[in-house]
């Protein structure tokens, strides 16, 4: 495939995770991460490395989008700084060590490390399963092993760390709105440290494709940038409209067979 028309896929990527982000309230890595293994399958790029390319090029796309998010929620007082800020020292460390981990992973085993992921997550949004609130929010120590937990795995998946930071926040009795602000402030150190991390870790990486940073594909990267945002607006104006229950079921079945495929292929 040209580069012409592999950037036209970047760009459509970008619009559907957009949209679906705006529509569900999920974080765009769940969707980039495994659309961008198959397209580049397509490209010839070395399985050896597609999911830990995609993976980190996911990452590098929630420093931007993110911080479109984080002003928005702020902007309605929906940021917990007081939690963002413990969370946050924590996330950085265990953003790095999530990308260290993943080096270590084969791209087939990191593949079915994901695709387990997205099953779990596709069973949570078909079930409608929340936590029950069971507890107050720890303390600064408590609150930086958890951002550590969150940073490690959400740096492995791809994952700005919504689909594990609200159900935290929301077990720890902070009110719906501001968990999710928080989770979005907290996106971003996640992004930052684990993008930064994957470009350490894919360094000289002899198979890597042209225009790469270690484990970041800049066409792909550019491309997912230029439509997201803008489609994230439209997702969430189309959420007032449609019946969100009924798509987001049937979401989660077409999230829950690209688990299943990872896992058998």
């Amino acid at each position: 495939m040209s580069l012409v028309s592999v950037f036209a896929l970047y760009l459509a990527l970008g619009a559907l995770a957009g949209t679906l982000a705006g529509l569900f309230g999920i974080g765009g890595g769940l969707v980039i991460v495994p659309a961008l293994i198959f397209i580049f399958g397509l490209q010839g790029i070395s399985p050896d490395i597609a999911a830990h390319l995609a993976v980190g090029t996911s990452l590098a796309t929630i420093v931007f989008t993110s911080l479109s998010s984080i002003r928005s929620h702020d902007s309605h007082d929906a940021v917990r700084w007081d939690l963002f800020r413990p969370m946050s020292a924590g996330i950085v460390v265990g953003a790095v060590a999530g990308a260290w981990t993943a080096s270590f992973l084969s791209g087939p085993e990191l593949e079915v490390v994901i695709g387990g992921f997205v099953i779990v997550v596709a069973l949570k949004m078909f079930t409608g399963f929340e936590p029950e609130p069971g507890r107050g929010v720890p303390g600064p120590p408590g609150l930086r092993v958890a951002g550590g937990g969150i940073g490690w795995a959400s740096a492995i998946f791809g994952i700005g760390g919504g689909t594990l930071t609200v159900p935290f926040l929301s077990w720890c009795n902070v009110r719906m709105q501001q968990a999710v602000g928080t989770s979005a402030a907290c996106g971003l150190p996640i992004a930052l440290a684990g993008a930064l991390g994957n470009v350490w870790t894919g360094w000289q990486n002899p198979v890597l494709p042209a225009y790469s940073a270690g484990f970041i594909y800049l066409p792909a990267m550019v491309g997912i940038i230029l439509t997201s945002v803008l489609f994230a607006r439209v997702g969430a104006n189309l959420s007032h409209r449609l019946e969100a229950r009924a798509l987001k079921r049937i979401f989660a079945i077409m999230l829950l067979l690209v688990g299943l495929r990872f896992l058998l292929s």
